[in-house]
């Protein structure tokens, strides 16, 4: 059913030059008078449209506010002749076509801390009732029983919180802990020193929190390499009596795993709101347990929530027809669109550079150091800085990263970044190298790009290679001995991987080198095992660009 609701001023709105704002999916009361109140603003919903009936009436708003349900495709965005702003209230922008838009010099934004407080106080709460059974004493009574010896419950007073993933909420939930005199274990790759010790939390490995952690909480995205990150061997190394706790994302845990670690009586039990499939089968084996508790997603389902994302959003959508910066763009609308099209190049080069290096590092992200050569001078490189910065962060969080964002993102967390231009280069036109500090050590890369779409990474800390900076990568270290290169290509042909180019380097003739494979698709993980395990391999570990 379509919903509309104009406002009086609607007609004279061409006449007097009134911002025109079109809300096209439900959103909580409260958010209408942020814009009505502001002069020459007028608000429309309009609910329930079909892509057709959004692109026949889009191009009388200069502004537009949706949800998850309209979706705002290429298609609509080329008939919103006037549009200036599109506002998501809420985080997700899968269903905005951001690329379509920033090419029309649309701002997009959306509302990503609004939920913050409400998601961490309800892992707090499931922390709580998990201790003391609360859910199934209200059964119980309900039921008809009066058995307080069934539901002994134990304190969170002096007991050890694992926090994996310590970021806005994760910050939020240690905050809450600490109240509770509970002592917090951090694993965040992202975090300082300096920020971790005025949270007074301990960073610790993911090892270290699976062996000494009372309590383990996740607030982690979920990424092909954080999916199942608790699974039958991390909870093998859980002490007994563990007890696991997740308000993030579903696949997160391998919920198969953590059951079979109930029934057994190593975990002492779990509180869930998400599940890899929601809303999860009925004979789901987590469900049958009397150990298990779980809500449905409602994290950031709270009244307060919900009103400020939308508030939040609308004051975005206002700030952005006023011509004013907007806190949470997810594209880069301050550029000048003919500016934006000769340095797209550079920016392109800066996140691949930035994802690789978060992809090969190991520790936490403590400096990064970007130095600028050669053409890329003629242009202003806080954009490519911060872009370097979207595509290194990206590979740490599934919420929407950007180039507005990310450089928040860093200092938040503590990262120092310094940016160095330097002249020209006698090799390259253009030239990026970045060296990251960790808590781990160094490394450094050197990148550049011929023409508008060749990324090279021409050198990686000592050895000189020029690889393709795209697709499937497979970055392997290895003694300089023969045959290595041939048993390489033996082993993936084996495992039905086609190598599409390679790039070779080493330091010296009989001293490390290594192998840069762009493959066809990744590499299975028993065949990864197998090239760890070769007498001159030294490491190996694949990345996607």
């Amino acid at each position: 059913m379509t919903i509309v609701e104009k406002d009086v001023t609607e007609t004279s709105s061409r006449a007097t030059g009134t911002f025109r704002v079109l809300a096209s999916d439900p959103l909580t009361d409260g958010w209408q008078e942020v814009l009505t109140d502001a002069a020459g603003v007028s608000v429309e919903i309009n609910t329930g449209l079909s892509e057709a009936e959004l692109v026949e009436i889009i191009g009388q708003f200069d502004g537009l506010i949706v949800r998850s349900g309209t979706q705002v495709t290429r298609k609509v965005i080329e008939a919103a002749g006037r549009l200036r702003v599109i506002g998501r209230a809420g985080v997700g922008v899968d269903n905005i076509d951001v690329d379509a838009a920033t090419e029309r010099g649309i701002v997009v934004a959306n509302a990503p801390g609004g939920n913050t407080v409400s998601t961490a106080e309800h892992s707090v709460s499931m922390l709580l009732s998990l201790s003391r059974h609360i859910p199934q004493a209200t059964a119980s009574i309900r039921a008809g029983h009066w058995n307080r010896k069934a539901f002994t419950g134990v304190e969170v007073y002096g007991k050890t919180l694992g926090v994996i993933g310590v970021g806005r909420v994760g910050q939020e939930v240690v905050v809450r802990a600490r109240s509770f005199g509970m002592k917090i274990l951090g694993y965040d790759p992202f975090l300082s020193d300096s920020v971790a010790e005025q949270l007074r939390v301990t960073l610790a490995t993911l090892d270290e929190i699976f062996e000494q952690a009372d309590y383990i909480t996740l607030h982690t995205p979920l990424t092909k390499d954080t999916r199942h990150l608790i699974s039958e061997a991390q909870l093998k190394r859980c002490k007994k009596g563990v007890r696991i706790i997740n308000c993030a994302r579903g696949g997160l845990v391998d919920e198969a795993a953590l059951a079979d670690a109930i029934r057994s009586g190593h975990v002492a039990g779990a509180a869930l709101d998400v599940f890899e499939e929601e809303p999860p089968p009925k004979d789901h084996p987590l469900l049958a347990l009397d150990d298990v508790i779980c809500t449905p997603h409602l994290g950031a389902y709270t009244t307060e929530a919900q009103e400020q994302v939308t508030r939040q959003i609308a004051e975005q959508v206002l700030d952005a027809l006023n011509g004013q910066p907007v806190p949470n763009a997810v594209n880069m609308p301050s550029i000048d669109p003919q500016l934006f099209d000769a340095i797209r190049p550079y920016l392109m080069l800066a996140e691949r550079i930035g994802s690789l290096m978060v992809q090969l590092s190991r520790g936490r992200l403590q400096r990064i150091s970007i130095e600028y050569q050669g053409e890329i001078l003629e242009y202003a490189t806080s954009p490519m800085t911060a872009s370097l910065l979207k595509g290194a962060i990206a590979e740490l969080t599934d919420d929407p990263v950007t180039m507005v964002n990310a450089p928040l993102f860093a200092r938040k967390r503590g990262v120092q970044i310094d940016e160095v231009r330097s002249g020209h280069h006698p090799d390259y036109a253009n030239l990026m190298t970045v060296s990251c500090e960790t808590d781990e050590g160094s490394s450094s890369y050197m990148a550049t790009i011929f023409g508008r779409q060749d990324v090279r990474l021409v050198r990686m800390d000592g050895f000189e290679v020029k690889a393709k900076l795209e697709g499937d990568m497979l970055f392997c270290c290895n003694e300089d001995a023969p045959g290595v290169v041939g048993w390489m290509g033996t082993l993936l042909s084996d495992a039905g991987v086609n190598i599409a180019d390679m790039a070779l380097g080493r330091e010296r003739r009989g001293g490390r080198a290594i192998m840069v494979l762009n493959i066809d698709a990744p590499v299975p993980d028993e065949a990864m095992e197998k090239i760890r395990s070769v007498e001159h391999v030294l490491w190996a570990t694949q990345v996607t660009i």
